[in-house]
């Protein structure tokens, strides 16, 4: 399962030159009552991960998908599955998503007392570590975690809820952590969530992200929409 396309010949400041970016549609605007078609159906359209929002109603408010839904999931597409863990404490629960198929695990720097500890765990069990920032999270809490990171994503919208509006004042956050990722000389995917659709995304990328999740720019209109819906998005990169 190949989870990051940049050609080992790459440098760092031509990684956020890649053509297309990568789009990791979030299940959390799939219809719940078929989500395991859902997913397949996201996979043949042409999503380059499957991207799953894990909440714990108590970090963030809403409360979704424990570790035997994921899963139950997994046979559902060969895809990268993107676990965003919007759990707090994390630590308890990373063994049990690596163990049901997950294969980046994003946690929230704010998520725990040694976030360096957790990330270290993830990779530990043979899993691609993410951080998450949240709005009001500096791009500086990484700068001691950089080595630690294989992703690194800038919530452009409060974390909890699907279909909020994108918070303009994150895209100097993005470039800020672009600038991070280019100087640290490594392989990190810069990845953004929160109200991206064909509108914001070119901003997006613009600022540097290469990896971008939208759900109900990626699920409207219904299975037969999802391949447009998609290209639509890549297309902007």
């Amino acid at each position: 399962m190949q989870l990051f396309l940049k050609p080992a010949s790459q440098s760092a400041n031509d990684y956020c030159m890649t053509p297309k970016p990568l789009i990791s549609p979030s299940i959390l605007s799939a219809d719940f009552a078929q989500l395991g078609a859902e997913i397949a159906a996201i996979d043949v359209a042409g999503a380059d991960w499957i991207h799953v929002d894990v909440m714990d109603g108590h970090f963030v408010p809403n409360l979704t998908l424990g570790p035997p839904i994921i899963k139950a999931l997994r046979g559902h597409s060969s895809k990268p599955f993107d676990v965003h863990l919007m759990i707090d404490p994390v630590d308890p629960f990373i063994a049990a998503y690596a163990d049901a198929g997950a294969d980046i695990i994003t946690i929230h720097a704010e998520a725990g007392q040694h976030v360096h500890r957790s990330l270290q765990l993830i990779r530990s069990l043979g899993k691609k570590a993410g951080i998450a920032l949240n709005p009001g999270t500096p791009a500086k809490m990484i700068e001691y975690l950089i080595d630690q990171v294989d992703l690194i994503l800038v919530m452009t919208v409060n974390p909890g809820f699907g279909g909020q509006s994108f918070i303009d004042g994150q895209l100097g956050k993005i470039a800020a952590v672009r600038r991070m990722i280019d100087k640290s000389g490594r392989h990190i995917h810069l990845q953004v969530d929160g109200g991206v659709n064909v509108e914001t995304a070119p901003q997006v990328i613009a600022a540097g992200a290469d990896v971008m999740v939208a759900g109900t720019a990626c699920f409207r209109g219904g299975p037969a929409e999802y391949a447009a819906n998609i290209a639509a998005l890549k297309n902007l990169g």
